[in-house]
């Protein structure tokens, strides 16, 4: 038995992914009346309640996908209830801000496995859930000392089985750095790109594919990634500075004519993007 806390686009995805996946008893549990009605309705939870007391003594495993603020206040009003033997699992964006607060709320017995889908949708909401949205998507595994290798194989395979094409396993002090440069670093990218423009210009009749993909995340969750943020700010400040730096080389180079600098800069990030690839 699977319960899923917080049945918003990520939440919701998951419940829709394990149905794909065939796992049949999965439960939900929602501050939103509506959202669980909704979540019954497409047929992603057996059930759901606003009060997690109905299902956390019989779960085997409880996912949290809530937003970080929430995650404590929730384990220190309903971790007691877990039982000996579940797995505690999440789908945060930072860790080392919340790991050492989560440990000391959990019963003996129960497994806290760190993990982190990394895909997701702009809108907020069940109605923008999806089966398919974690399908080729990396999912990132950040395993602590106290885990049993069973329960890390077990997540694993869930997120295989959902549709993730690979797991990597990671410590959280990197899963923080790397998520500041590669999630956190493009959302402010977005959001400056497209804050930048000139307010009353007709831009919509002006762009192409590059300016869409670029500002595609721009549609973001204000309230979520504030936290994600602030939370992560030590690793995403240097990812910033590391970022503007780059930015001042090529308006150096373009306000000095410097054709060697800029084409260097063009061709050190072929370069380095291709690389990505292999």
């Amino acid at each position: 038995m699977i319960t899923i806390v917080g049945l918003g686009v990520i939440g919701g995805s998951y419940a829709l992914a394990l149905k794909e996946a065939g796992i049949p008893e999965v439960y939900g549990v929602d501050t939103d009346l509506q959202t669980i009605t909704m979540a019954h309705a497409a047929g992603a939870i057996l059930e759901g309640d606003t009060d997690a007391t109905r299902y956390l003594p019989e779960s085997d495993m409880v996912i949290l996908a809530i937003y970080p603020k929430a995650v404590i206040p929730f384990l220190k009003r309903y971790a007691h209830l877990m039982k000996p033997g579940a797995v505690l699992t999440d789908a945060t964006g930072i860790k080392t801000a919340i790991i050492d607060q989560i440990l000391p709320l959990l019963p003996e017995g129960v497994d806290y496995v760190p993990g982190h889908p990394m895909a997701g949708r702009e809108k907020k909401g069940f109605a923008f859930a999806s089966a398919t949205v974690f399908k080729g998507a990396n999912y990132l595994l950040t395993p602590l000392p106290t885990n049993t290798p069973e329960h890390i194989d077990q997540i694993e395979q869930l997120a295989l089985k959902m549709g993730f094409r690979r797991v990597k396993r990671i410590s959280a002090q990197l899963h923080d750095e790397m998520i500041a440069y590669t999630s956190q670093l493009p959302h402010a990218m977005a959001v400056a790109l497209v804050n930048s423009d000139i307010e009353g210009r007709d831009t919509g009749k002006f762009i192409g594919n590059s300016y869409r993909d670029l500002t595609r995340i721009a549609r973001i969750n204000s309230s979520l990634w504030t936290e994600l943020f602030f939370e992560n700010r030590e690793q995403l400040l240097p990812a910033l500075d590391r970022f503007l730096s780059e930015m001042n080389a090529i308006r150096d180079a373009v306000a000095a004519h410097d054709s060697d600098a800029l084409m260097a800069k063009f061709d050190e990030s072929t370069r380095r993007r291709e690389a990505l690839d292999d």
